[in-house]
């Protein structure tokens, strides 16, 4: 801000001066516990499919390429990109403005949105590419860059690696033909069989089936979808009383997927003359079935779901949200929980016992509920769905129609903290590159706390500024060790302004040791040296 300019309200110590205001004003005001759920607009979460996930797309090309600029201008490689990543953030967020990212504009809007989605994603890979040159230097390994916060396949958060690391060598997967028309697909941590329609009818992890009896997973369910009011803006209720299970085959075929894992191949046939090819294969290294949605979609006033039935008796689901997860609960004992028929969550659902779980993940939709049913052996069974698709014909009457891929993965056996895990792993695929060798990421840390951000402070000082969360709603401690020298390690607001906190516990040269409550935020400034 330049000097002189008076200060917005929401911004620094305006925002900070207002809040006291406030709260001088009413002192004693009550304190709100849990969800403020809306009951109405539920369809702002589904419609304009292609908006919602140019918006996932651009957030989370920031975030690689904040993290791979950072780390170049820390080691001096490349100055960092201040005025083009400030240019595509403003464009992001202009295009986060009401009726656009719900999907209830005219259609003009949604148009110029997807195509300033894909400006933005350009610029960005555009800045991912020039960093990631500058960190990896030139040479002809070939290298593996993981933009995500967890380690996987050897290689570290933030970091390079080279690709014939030995810990990258990828676990056989196979897909064998069953004698009652099915498939089979098994690696060393899972095995799934999908019934003669391509559905998925089991999912075997550590001995323990995940999919309840007469089940079926991955299952398209189409409903129509007629709100009184709002059409873009509304999903009511009674949509529930007539579903079509998508479950006619056209031709099942194996497939060998670019990265040279098996698969399995469905093609199906529905409605107004839409189509869906949905492709299932094992993750290489991890308990997690990989899906892929290919939608041609040409239904109106209609709404895809696609159901995942699991195995577990509980009365509550993880959602994911920012920093964190809600839990809701999945029974209808009062008409507030009733009226969470649609509700939203980001990269995942988890559902569970106390000693096995199942989580839901997914790369750009936001649409989901979670239904209790009778067990065939007593009991009840839970089942989660993903909102695809809608078909509204107000504000615009093409609302969706067109192609769309959707990506999504059921982890069976899987805690919150898999959950977490493989969001961040099916949202921020890896990068291959080719380079001098491998680099160490900027920040490593250790310990139950996620890394979300690196970047340098916003104010252009040439400081250093690292955002971390605890992810489980539990206590704990974490370690961050630097790659460069710092010097005034200090815990700021989100705003970067300097704040007294209680995270920080010691500073030991590049050793930074932390203490974090359930869900906190901690955003750390340091000087680099």
């Amino acid at each position: 801000m330049k000097k002189g300019s008076p200060e917005p309200p929401g911004s620094g110590t305006a925002g900070r001066r207002a809040t006291a205001e406030a709260e001088a004003q009413y002192a004693q005001a009550p304190v709100w516990k849990g969800e403020l759920y809306l009951e109405l607009h539920r369809g702002t979460l589904t419609s304009q499919a292609e908006v919602k996930r140019g918006n996932r797309t651009c957030e989370r090309l920031f975030h690689e390429a904040e993290a791979w600029a950072a780390a170049a201008a820390a080691r001096g490689l490349a100055d960092y990109p201040y005025d083009e990543l400030d240019a595509q953030w403003r464009m992001l967020l202009l295009h986060q403005f009401h009726d656009l990212l719900p999907g209830t504009g005219i259609a003009w809007v949604h148009q110029e949105t997807r195509e300033k989605h894909r400006e933005i994603a350009a610029a960005l890979e555009t800045i991912i590419t020039r960093s990631l040159a500058a960190l990896a230097g030139r040479g002809d390994t070939e290298l593996v860059a993981n933009a995500s916060p967890f380690a996987r396949r050897d290689v570290a958060a933030y970091a390079l690696a080279p690709v014939d690391a030995p810990g990258r060598a990828e676990e056989p997967s196979r897909v064998e033909r069953r004698d009652d028309g099915g498939w089979e697909l098994s690696n060393a941590h899972l095995r799934v069989r999908l019934a003669p329609d391509g559905t998925i009818v089991s999912a075997v992890v550590g001995g323990r089936e995940c999919i309840p009896p007469g089940a079926r997973g991955n299952l398209l369910q189409l409903h129509p979808d007629f709100p009184v009011e709002w059409d873009a803006w509304d999903v009511d209720e009674y949509y529930r009383n007539t579903v079509r299970d998508i479950d006619a085959v056209d031709r099942i075929e194996p497939v060998t997927l670019d990265d040279g894992r098996p698969g399995v191949r469905v093609f199906r046939s529905f409605g107004h003359g839409s189509s869906a090819v949905q492709q299932v294969s094992l993750a290489a290294d991890t308990a997690r079935v990989d899906l892929v949605t290919e939608v041609d979609w040409h239904e109106q006033e209609h709404i895809l779901k696609v159901a995942f039935p699991v195995d577990v008796h509980t009365d509550t689901a993880a959602y994911e949200t920012q920093f964190g997860h809600l839990v809701r609960p999945t029974h209808e004992n009062t008409s507030w929980e009733a009226a969470r028929f649609e509700v939203v969550a980001h990269r995942w659902v988890h559902v569970g016992e106390p000693d096995f779980g199942a989580a839901v993940v997914n790369d750009a939709t936001y649409g989901h509920d979670v239904t209790r049913h009778p067990h065939p052996d007593g009991g009840t069974f839970t089942t989660v769905r993903l909102s695809l698709l809608r078909g509204p014909v107000f504000p615009d009457p093409e609302t969706d129609q067109g192609r769309h891929t959707t990506r999504y993965s059921l982890v069976p056996g899987a805690a919150v903290s898999d959950a977490v895990r493989e969001g961040y792993a099916l949202g921020t695929p890896e990068r291959r590159v080719t380079g001098a060798g491998a680099v160490r990421p900027l920040a490593a840390v250790e310990g139950p706390v996620v890394l979300e951000t690196v970047k340098p402070a916003d104010d252009r000082s040439g400081d250093l500024v690292l955002r971390l969360y605890e992810p489980l709603g539990v206590r704990a401690r974490a370690a961050v060790r630097l790659d460069v020298p710092v010097t005034g390690v200090r815990e700021v607001d989100l705003l970067e302004d300097d704040r007294q906190g209680s995270a920080l516990d010691t500073v030991d040269g590049q050793a930074i040791s932390l203490r974090l409550r359930p869900f906190e935020i901690v955003t750390l400034r340091m000087s680099a040296r």
